[in-house]
């Protein structure tokens, strides 16, 4: 276990499973006191004590991030009291991505992405500013994906929302880096599910087979790229969004 964020403490959104449960996992080896975070209460305690039986400190708050301004504010409020009063790193990692087309897409299905993959975010780093600012050393990572910047066939609200995540990213960084608050994103590619053996069948691996990696992603790249944004090996790091998919984007780009 290394400690490149020894007495840090962090909130990752989404975290009892997947992505964000590889986050949270690494934040947690790397010496951050965690917060876990999510809607299933099974899976969020499993995730804290796994992390407490391989020596790391983490805690589950249950939260629904369904995009109000109180939904955010309470997960918020009750992370901080959990943290003791303190949070130095929060990363926006809760989404929801169903798979839709323009003509499918209805009312409901338009509101719950954007609630979720936009509004939550906004209103949880609202809430939490002022601590991150206080801590002296804040960091968010929010997570965007590669679809963000470029064209698919296919669920055209999601990719939109979350190139408004990455519009937010620079603007944040724009108005807390002034005040000691680093902001970036996080982009993965095509990710396997935490856990899943190496040949396992993933329809989605076939777009990343000309890709420079030649493969998909594992859960663990993205938390090692997590833990390299809140270090301070990313002390210069403002702004910015890091792709994490194999060299996926710079093929398309080139074509």
């Amino acid at each position: 276990m290394n400690q490149q964020l020894s007495g840090k403490t962090a909130l990752v959104t989404g975290s009892t499973n997947n992505i964000g449960r590889a986050i949270a996992e690494a934040l947690a080896s790397a010496g951050a006191h965690v917060v876990i975070s999510g809607r299933d209460a099974e899976r969020g305690e499993a995730t804290a004590a796994a992390i407490r039986r391989a020596g790391g400190r983490a805690d589950f708050v249950r939260a629904d991030l369904d995009g109000s301004a109180t939904a955010s504010r309470a997960l918020a409020e009750e992370a901080l009291a959990v943290l003791g009063g303190r949070l130095d790193i929060l990363v926006n990692n809760a989404g929801v991505y169903p798979r839709h087309s323009t003509a499918s897409a209805g009312d409901d299905l338009f509101r719950q992405i954007y609630d979720v993959n936009v509004s939550a975010p906004f209103y949880l780093v609202q809430a939490l500013a002022p601590a991150l600012v206080a801590s002296g050393d804040g960091v968010v990572i929010n997570l965007g994906s590669w679809v963000a910047r470029v064209g698919v066939a296919s669920s055209p609200l999601y990719s939109s929302s979350k190139a408004a995540v990455e519009a937010l990213t620079r603007a944040w960084s724009a108005e807390l880096g002034p005040q000691g608050v680093r902001v970036n994103s996080l982009s993965p590619g095509v990710i396997r599910p935490l856990g899943s053996a190496a040949d396992a069948d993933l329809p989605s691996e076939s777009l990343m087979l000309t890709s420079p990696s030649g493969r998909a992603g594992l859960a663990e790249e993205v938390g090692a790229a997590a833990v390299f944004l809140a270090s301070d090996a990313a002390s210069f790091v403002h702004g910015t969004v890091l792709d994490v998919d194999g060299g996926r984007l710079n093929v398309f780009a080139a074509a």
